[in-house]
Order: C-alpha cells, then sequence, then structure tokens
C-alpha cells in the first residue's frame, strides 16, 4: 500500500505538468482572444483604435509573444502563488480565487454532508424494506429529485421565498452583511441564507446516491457470505452494518475523484440564479471573456483535484473493501 502510494504521488507531478499545458492550450483554442473582444468593445463605444494603440495593448497584455513564452511566464510564478493577473478584473488571479474559495467550500462541503446524511440511511432502509410503502415513496422522490433541474427548483423556491415570507433569499448575505467585516453576526446572517443553495445543490445528488445505495445493498444481501453470517447467530443489525452495507458503501467513496473538483466548481448555473459569490461564476465569465490566466488555472485546479481525489478514493476503496489490493 505504501509504495502505491508513494509512486502515484510521484506520477503526479509530470501529469501535473501535462495538464498545465493543457490547460493553458484549451483556453487558446477559441478563435480570438481577450484582447479581440476588448478592441471590439472599445470600436463599440466609439473609440478610434489604431495600430498603435493595438501594439501597445497586445504588449500589455502579452499577446505580442509566442504561446511558449506566455505559458513559461504564468508557470514561472506558480510555486510562489502567482498565477498571474486577471486581463478582465484586473487583480491578480489568486486574490480573485481565494477571495471567493471559502463561501464556495463552505456550500459544497455542507451540500455534500447533507447528500451524505440524507442519502445512507434512507439508501440502507429501502433495500432492507424493499417494496414497502415507504421504498415506493422514497423512490418516488428521487426519481422526482434527479428529474427536476436545480436551477429551476432555485428559481421556483426563490419566487415562492418572495410571495410567502416577503423575503428575498438571493446571495448568501443580506445587504447589511455583503460588504461587512467577518462577526459572529455576519456568520449568522450566512448561516440564514445558506440553505437555500444547499436544499437546492443537494437534492439531486441525495437522490441519486439513494438509488445507488438501495441497488448496491439489495446485490450484496442475497450474497453468500450474508446468509453464512445469519445461519452463525449473528445479530441482524451486526449482520447488516459490518458486512453488506460497508461494501455498498463503495459508489460513496468512488465519488471523492469527481466531488473535490465539484467543491471548486460548483453548479455554476445555480449560482448565476441565486446570485452567489462562489467560483463557478467567475470561471464562467473568465471562460466567455477569453481570461486566459483565470481560466487556465481554474481548469488546472479543477484537473489537479480530481487526481487528488482518484487517489484518496482508491486509497479509501482499499481500506474499506477487503477484496481490493493496491500493490
Amino acid at each position: 500500500m505504501v509504495g502505491y502510494v508513494v509512486r502515484r504521488i510521484v506520477t503526479m507531478i509530470p501529469m501535473m505538468v501535462v495538464v498545465s499545458i493543457l490547460s493553458f492550450v484549451i483556453i487558446q483554442l477559441p478563435p480570438g482572444d481577450f484582447l479581440t473582444s476588448y478592441i471590439a468593445n472599445l470600436e463599440a463605444q466609439g473609440e478610434i483604435v489604431d495600430e498603435d494603440m493595438i501594439a501597445n495593448l497586445r504588449a500589455r497584455y502579452g499577446h505580442d509573444e509566442p504561446i511558449y513564452v506566455q505559458y513559461l511566464k504564468w508557470v514561472k510564478g506558480m510555486p510562489s502563488g502567482n498565477f498571474g493577473m486577471s486581463f478582465t478584473w484586473k487583480a491578480p488571479v489568486a486574490d480573485l480565487i481565494w477571495d471567493r474559495l471559502l463561501l464556495t467550500l463552505v456550500i459544497s462541503l455542507a451540500t455534500m454532508l447533507l447528500t451524505w446524511v440524507i442519502a445512507f440511511p434512507v439508501g440502507i432502509y429501502s433495500a432492507v424494506f424493499k417494496y414497502s410503502f415507504a421504498d415506493y415513496l422514497f423512490t418516488f422522490l428521487g426519481f422526482l429529485g434527479m428529474a427536476t433541474p436545480s436551477f429551476l427548483l432555485a428559481l421556483v423556491l426563490m419566487i415562492l421565498s418572495f410571495l410567502w415570507f416577503n423575503q428575498s433569499v438571493g446571495g448568501l448575505f443580506s445587504s447589511d452583511f455583503v460588504d461587512a467585516a467577518w462577526s459572529l453576526a455576519k456568520v449568522l446572517d450566512l448561516l440564514k441564507h445558506l440553505w437555500l443553495p444547499v436544499v437546492i445543490l443537494g437534492l439531486s445528488g441525495t437522490a441519486s446516491l439513494i438509488r445507488v445505495m438501495r441497488a448496491n445493498l439489495l446485490d450484496e444481501l442475497n450474497k453468500p457470505y450474508v446468509t453464512t453470517a445469519r445461519a452463525k447467530g449473528l445479530p441482524e443489525r451486526k449482520v447488516l452494518l459490518r458486512y453488506p452495507v460497508r461494501i455498498a458503501l463503495n459508489p460513496f467513496v468512488s465519488t471523492l475523484g469527481w466531488q473535490l473538483p465539484h467543491l471548486v466548481s460548483g453548479s455554476t448555473i445555480v449560482a448565476v440564479v441565486l446570485n452567489l459569490p462562489s467560483t463557478g461564476p467567475l470561471l464562467l465569465s473568465a471562460l466567455v471573456a477569453q481570461d486566459m490566466y483565470l481560466a487556465g488555472t481554474f481548469i488546472m485546479m479543477l484537473s489537479g483535484l480530481t487526481i487528488v481525489g482518484t487517489l484518496l478514493s482508491d486509497i479509501l476503496l482499499a481500506w474499506l473493501d477487503p477484496r481490493i489490493r493496491l500493490a
């Protein structure tokens, strides 16, 4: 196991180099660049843009250099936490990301916790008491949750909250706390607004994991080792939790590979609808504007988290399931 982990960590280094190259190339693939859009906006506002001004702008934003030079300048500052400057925001990329990353992690971790807390016991109950009224009810709610688009549910809940409670639930803070320094009052205000995005983002994930947990556990309950454990006289609760439930948890653990990047990217459309100050809308605006350093940093961060999440899920799966061996 130790040798496996060391080898995976060593291979992650060249893999991250390749990811950084691909991230930088991908953002360059669409036709045009940030400067082209910037010049078009200036001309749309009636400004005269001559060749000298275009040359100065290209020099200012570094577009007069070959792409490999731009890439080397970008990666050169990464060890010190310098990911370049955002063309759109005219601010360091690291500052823009860290400002929104904390709130994004709060939303995502709360959503993941809610998803697991609900999906785990409900999935077990549905499998143990299959074809009961509660099982049919959870199945119906699960399909309903998976079929309902998150952004549509966000719009409906925002309208109902305004009509019934005369309360605007957009954003994560009240207007009095948006620019205020962190305090106990601001934290309480955050918690008051946090429930809506957590419920909306967690609904589809919860419904999906309930179905997965139920299906896996039903498959395990019919296997001979469960029958053998019962024949030995082990209590039903011990038989259930010690063996089949532990194996059925594999899908929960295996989702870490995409859960970690999801902590950063989140649900972008829902974040835009709810006006959440998370990293999702910032990533979307960077891609639309072809803000190469900001968008490239986001893509590389998401890819790196996917690699780390896959490693963690492999290790946890080997610990959880004795049938898996990592040499």
